[in-house]
């Protein structure tokens, strides 16, 4: 995957920014790939929470990473699927799930994987009985990582047999304003000179601390930049951060 896929709306010009908790991701995920462990990354919507963990992994674990998603609640059959097809095993997959489990051991014995689960919090009981009961198998060499909205925490908790399984736990956060002030000039290209009053401006009234937030004002800003024959990298200003806010909804 390439980076720059991994930022919302494929941004052009937007930056990985290396904030606390991206710094704090990585040194989490060399622990839990030492320890060919589980982990679970939460927080709401729009943290950036995908975006780094892709971009840790990217670092740490280029080859390894295998990704799977779901952006309705799986049964355990659609799990097995994605990963037959996530694991490139090929062929026809077996139809009968104590067989197909049999093949995914044996497809994830053969070298070490890093499996990404995201949306996990739409995953049933039996669904993770699924993950556990692969990672708890002695053949298999890997580490799972759940990434998950808010609600992710509180669904993997009530799971004693897997939660307790988890090595670390780490939840994603809103910026607080002063981490915008720091790491929103190193986002984009369009902040790098932008008067920090602006930047605090935006983000009172409608980035609030959310990286998702901040990437559609960008995005709205250059487009006002572009049509307003503006020099490349200048910074917007109060006009066009409220004609970007207009375009996002709410009360803005």
């Amino acid at each position: 995957m390439d980076g720059a896929e991994d930022h919302y709306l494929a941004l052009p010009g937007a930056n990985v920014v290396a904030t606390d908790a991206l710094l704090a991701l990585r040194d989490n995920l060399v622990d839990v790939i030492a320890a060919r462990a589980m982990m679970c990354v939460h927080g709401d919507a729009g943290l950036g929470k995908t975006l780094s963990v892709n971009a840790a992994l990217r670092a740490l674990a280029p080859a390894d990473v295998c990704r799977v998603q779901f952006r309705a609640r799986p049964t355990p059959r659609d799990i097995r699927h994605v990963l037959f097809e996530a694991l490139g095993i090929g062929g026809s997959p077996p139809s009968r799930p104590i067989e197909f489990d049999a093949l995914l051991k044996d497809v994830l014995e053969e070298r070490f994987r890093v499996l990404v689960c995201d949306e996990a919090q739409w995953l049933s009981r039996e669904c993770f009985e699924l993950w556990r009961h692969l990672w708890d198998d002695r053949r298999t060499d890997i580490a799972i990582v759940f990434v998950g909205g808010g609600d992710c925490y509180r669904v993997l908790r009530r799971e004693p047999m897997l939660s307790s399984r988890v090595y670390v736990w780490q939840e994603f956060r809103r910026l607080t304003p002063e981490q915008v002030l720091e790491v929103i000039p190193a986002y984009h290209p369009i902040w790098a000179d932008a008067d920090p009053a602006d930047i605090a401006f935006a983000d009172a009234h409608a980035g609030h601390g959310n990286f998702r937030a901040w990437a559609k004002i960008t995005a709205h800003s250059v487009t006002a930049l572009r049509r307003l024959d503006r020099p490349t990298g200048t910074a917007p200003d109060r006009d066009v951060l409220r004609w970007a806010f207009s375009r996002l909804g709410g009360s803005t």
